[in-house]
Order: structure tokens, then sequence, then C-alpha cells
């Protein structure tokens, strides 16, 4: 299985409301439900009315359009990083998974990928 590393950084952020939003660069990620409004994006398209915002994270995604059928793919990287010590915020899409780690981690974690067995492009 291929790992794609994303060169963009990240932030991860609670909002009140959609007020503020501009159009957003690069790869970018919103969660809404009846609790709260959560937005992954570029640290520098944070909107300014943000309510807690995490910077400093770096991602990548799993190459490939993922079938649904496919049972414990987030499961196995996740238990890879969790045994090299790293934290992961996950994010899905319809095609895919990606996963974000703190950029500090970042380096450790596509190197515990790749003695896993996994390519790291």
């Amino acid at each position: 299985m291929e790992i794609k590393a994303l060169a963009q950084r990240f932030s991860i952020c609670k909002l009140a409301d959609f007020s503020g939003l501009k159009e957003l660069n690069g790869c970018w990620f919103m969660a809404r439900t009846d609790e709260e409004i959560s937005l992954v994006c570029g640290e520098a398209d944070v909107p300014p009315s943000a309510l807690v915002r995490s910077d400093g994270w770096r991602g990548f995604r799993i190459e490939g359009m993922l079938d649904f059928s496919l049972v414990g793919v987030l499961a196995k990287l996740s238990a890879v990083l969790a045994q090299s010590g790293v934290g992961i915020f996950a994010v899905s899409t319809y095609n895919t998974d990606y996963i974000l780690t703190k950029a500090d981690d970042y380096p450790q974690a596509l190197e515990a990928l790749k003695r896993a067995g996994y390519r790291v492009i």
C-alpha cells in the first residue's frame, strides 16, 4: 500500500459558525454535527472567527480509492503509529483516508510506516 506525504501544514479548528470563511486552498475538510463545526485547513486559511485552533499538523493520504468492503485499513495504520508513540487525527473521504500527526512527529510517523512495509511517496 502506498502512502502519499502531503507538503501542506494544517490547523485543526472549531468554529462557532461559517462567518469569516474565505476560499480555502489545498486540502481541507469540514464537518458539521449537532454539537460543533470542525475545520481542518491550511494554517494560513484559518478564519479569524475560529473559537479554537491547533496548528502544526502534517498529513499523508492512503493512495488509491479504498473500497468500502476493505476492513481494518485505518486500524492497521493507526496501530503502527501508536506503537511508535505517534498520536493521529484521522479524516476519511468517500475515496480514501487521511492521517494527520503533529509536525514534530511527522518524520517518525513516516519512518514507522516504511518499517511496517508501507511505501511512502
